[in-house]
């Protein structure tokens, strides 16, 4: 595996500055205090192909691999994370879905228009009673001729309101039975679906979060994606490849406090000094540092695999937790080396500090991570 970034990444990671320097930046906090989702910011990115950074470029994507999409990720995340996570949750879970299970037809139909970021996609896994236990999830899919009624609601789902599409995973069976949940595509627009509450969170705040509400909500079978029954196996397939983009958004959110905090550092003077000098500052910065090239090093393990094509749930679920605890970590660090200022909106940190947390709990909270892990090393 090779460890430096390669010339297309490098290149990826200069145009995402320049866009994030002259887009992103000026407005994020704006963004942050309204709960605004900035759409036409999306579009733009799909014009710079990161809306489809993993779709093969037959259907309007980047066609590129993993190494990348760590990289779009993780610049968007260093300087918003609410940005970061949208770009990961359309591109990885919906798109993904999409590319990876959908068929020939449902591809052609749904993947330029994500990879182009004329649309913007929604993943529907989530329940109120049913985070990790979705074999009891209560939204339900009952086969009526040769469509579908889809009944119940999803929670937590980014781009819940504004998404084009999202795709859903219902109940086709009875609770907690083998095999009993199927994946569909709904389209904004149809019949019986709508958006619910929008959540008013701590962080992450531009980007959308909401419910999505089905009524009666019909569709066609050829909505349905793969098998009857195997939409559990997809989504467990599907989140492998969700938790490195969560590890890479929080790897940004990382490195985002950690070079603010070395700025800051060297231009913060006390007892005639920068504060770097003292050893309470900078042994902050030297174990930010190490954890910051541990975290890369994970997610870089998973990538790899993940290109290849080989299992790496195990390999994924350390990247996200090493990395998604890290961030808080350092984020929380960074605001204790900014001192009161840390505290105050008119330094990055705490945004950083306040959008990290949500990388230790979405896609798979850090216990589930745990759980992953130790079921691959006792039973392999």
């Amino acid at each position: 595996m090779e460890f430096t970034r390669t010339e297309t990444q490098n290149s990826i990671a200069e145009m995402i500055r320049d866009f994030a320097n002259k887009h992103i930046r000026p407005k994020m906090m704006e963004w942050d205090e309204s709960q605004k989702f900035p759409v036409d910011l999306f579009h733009q990115m799909g014009e710079l192909g990161l809306m489809g950074v993993l779709v093969p470029t037959e259907y309007g994507g980047s066609g590129l691999g993993y190494f990348e999409y760590v990289t779009v990720v993780s610049e968007i995340a260093k300087v918003c994370g609410s940005i970061g996570l949208s770009v990961a949750a359309h591109n990885s879970l919906c798109t993904g879905h999409i590319m990876y299970f959908g068929n020939e037809e449902q591809k052609r139909k749904y993947l330029p228009l994500l990879a182009s970021g004329k649309w913007i996609g929604a993943w529907g896994l989530t329940e109120a009673n049913t985070g990790s236990d979705s074999g009891n999830m209560r939204c339900t899919a009952t086969r009526d001729g040769d469509d579908w009624v889809l009944n119940g609601t999803k929670n937590w789902i980014t781009h819940g309101i504004t998404g084009n599409v999202a795709v859903v995973l219902a109940r086709t069976g009875e609770p907690r039975a083998k095999n009993n949940i199927t994946a569909f595509i709904v389209e904004r627009g149809t019949p019986g679906f709508m958006a619910g509450k929008k959540e008013n969170k701590l962080g992450m705040r531009a980007s959308e979060t909401a419910e999505l509400v089905f009524d009666n909500c019909r569709i066609s079978d050829a909505q349905r994606m793969g098998e009857v029954g195997s939409g559990f196996h997809q989504a467990m397939k599907i989140l492998d490849g969700g938790r490195i983009s969560i590890a890479a958004l929080a790897l940004g959110i990382a490195k985002g406090a950690y070079e603010a905090s070395v700025k800051y550092s060297k231009e913060r003077y006390q007892f005639d000094k920068p504060i770097c000098d003292f050893q309470a500052i900078a042994f902050k910065l030297a174990d930010m540092a190490t954890q910051i090239e541990a975290s890369e090093l994970l997610i870089y393990q998973a990538s790899d695999l993940k290109n290849k094509g080989l299992q790496m749930t195990k390999e994924s679920a350390m990247a996200k937790y090493y990395a998604s605890e890290a961030a808080v970590r350092i984020s929380t660090d960074a605001v204790q080396i900014f001192g009161g200022y840390g505290y105050t909106k008119d330094f990055p940190v705490e945004k950083f500090y306040r959008d990290s947390k949500l990388c230790t709990i979405g896609e798979g909270t850090s216990e589930i991570q745990k759980l992953v892990i130790s079921r691959n090393i006792l039973h392999s």
